[in-house]
């Protein structure tokens, strides 16, 4: 898997793939908010696919777009990079950012809360 990001394409594109489990370029395209020409679906699924992001099958005339990896592997990736980047490592900073930029449930913060306390437990 590349070291790099999505960009916003992919990400849309490989949000799809993940929801779906498998998608053809016009399955594809016709579940973006965008409305894109059947190439430009085609090229970001190639690029994703060099990247290997994704991998496909010929069903007919058409390709079955797979995704490689799933979005917790993904986004794990995309958190390291973001925690070293913005956050300079601060996992800390970056949770109260998290925390304080979004409207979260009582709920949502319960279990967070419970999910830290798990980790606290687990011996290092």
């Amino acid at each position: 898997m590349s070291d790099s990001l999505f960009t916003d394409r992919e990400l849309d594109v490989m949000s799809i793939l993940w929801a779906l489990g498998s998608a053809t370029v016009a399955d594809v395209r016709e579940r973006l908010a965008d409305e894109l020409a059947y190439t430009s679906v085609l090229s970001a699924l190639q690029t994703l696919e060099e990247k290997g992001y994704v991998r496909h099958e010929a069903e007919g005339r058409a390709y079955r777009y797979h995704p490689v990896v799933g979005p917790s592997e993904a986004g794990s990736s995309a958190i390291a990079r973001v925690l070293d980047k913005i956050f300079h490592g601060s996992a800390e900073s970056m949770l109260a950012q998290m925390v304080e930029d979004r409207s979260l449930t009582r709920g949502e913060l319960e279990r967070m809360r419970a999910l830290l306390d798990k980790r606290m437990r687990r011996p290092r």
